[in-house]
């Protein structure tokens, strides 16, 4: 595995400079209702067609489509579940996607949303929840980006409540460790191979330079140290995209070699040390889980399985049902 790496150094570090763009836990949620992917056959029988077409019309006017559908509804589900709670636009500007951790959160996710509720509204008023609508068009981004195809479980209600101050503790962050990683995912019943297969959506998308450059000019809060575990190289092109003082406007791609390919790549990357965030890095740093990267490295299909099963995981997660929800009219307004 070492002389494989250490080989394949060269060829990967070119491609990767020709695509790096400037650019004891409690029990998990339990699900409140079965969910099933029948739920809307006659109450609006041509909803998957509808979410695939305004989905496919707005990723073919921005790449940014597929990474940012995709991270709204990790953030979305990972607090109190997948209710489109951090959809609500507030005035006070106190609801979920107001909180620090939700700032970053690409326009293009929340607009593709809501171009797909007003399509479907239209042909299906009043019926389909936000909730559901977010669930498709992320399977639909990753499906269009070359990704594994899944058919998801429907039934969703929308959330009654939008707050920021709940999401605080409930998403990972780009400088944590596994041992700091796995009590997020744990609370919600992942696994360590759900944490490394939902990671592995990091081979779609951008970060700005301000959620790295730590690792960059003072690891270990060490004025001008660079953190050991990147590939030199990479970290050389990394400071020429991304220097000292940086302004926040500035992104690179998540993944340097195939940025808007849904694929394996990522972790193949993680073994030459082509990590951007130290929570993707660790990943293979960290023996309990580099098993998991090796393996699915060596095989795209053991990825895409293991991802679709962390998918339809995540989607079951604090589901609303009956008085605790309502379908929205908009996905940015609560009906009342």
């Amino acid at each position: 595995m070492e002389k494989r790496r250490r080989g394949g150094v060269s060829s990967l570090m070119v491609l990767a400079a020709a695509l790096l763009t400037v650019a004891a836990m409690p029990p998990p949620p339990r699900v409140a209702a079965a969910l099933s992917p029948d739920y809307y056959k006659d109450s609006c029988p041509d909803l998957e067609s509808i979410v695939r077409y305004e989905v496919t019309r707005k990723k073919n006017e921005t790449v940014v489509t597929i990474p940012a559908t995709l991270r709204l509804a990790f953030h979305d589900c990972m607090v109190g579940g997948c209710n489109a709670a951090v959809l609500i636009a507030s005035k006070k500007n106190d609801a979920e996607k107001d909180a620090p951790d939700n700032e970053s959160l690409a326009g293009d996710g929340f607009d593709t949303i809501n171009r797909v509720k007003a399509a479907v509204e239209k042909k299906c008023p009043g019926v389909v929840s936000c909730a559901d609508i977010i669930a498709l068009a992320t399977r639909d981004v990753v499906y269009l980006a070359d990704g594994p195809y899944w058919r998801v479980e429907l039934g969703r209600l929308d959330a009654l409540a939008s707050r920021a101050s709940d999401v605080k503790g409930k998403l990972p962050d780009p400088d944590m460790h596994v041992k700091e990683l796995m009590p997020v995912f744990q609370r919600n019943g992942f696994t360590k191979v759900d944490l490394v297969a939902l990671s592995g959506a990091h081979t779609v998308g951008f970060a700005h330079c301000s959620r790295f450059t730590n690792r960059l000019y003072s690891y270990g809060g060490t004025s001008s140290r660079t953190d050991p575990t990147f590939n030199p190289d990479y970290a050389g092109q990394l400071k020429g995209a991304c220097p000292v003082n940086v302004g926040p406007t500035i992104a690179v791609n998540m993944d340097p070699v195939s940025p808007i390919k849904f694929d394996n790549i990522y972790f193949i990357n993680l073994q030459y040390g082509l990590g951007l965030f130290t929570s993707d890095q660790v990943l293979y740093t960290d023996e309990t889980t580099r098993p998991i990267v090796d393996k699915f490295a060596a095989s795209q299909k053991e990825f895409f399985d293991a991802f679709v099963a962390a998918m339809i995981k995540l989607g079951r997660l604090g589901v609303k049902t009956g008085k605790d929800g309502e379908i929205r009219r908009v996905c940015t307004a609560f009906n009342h």
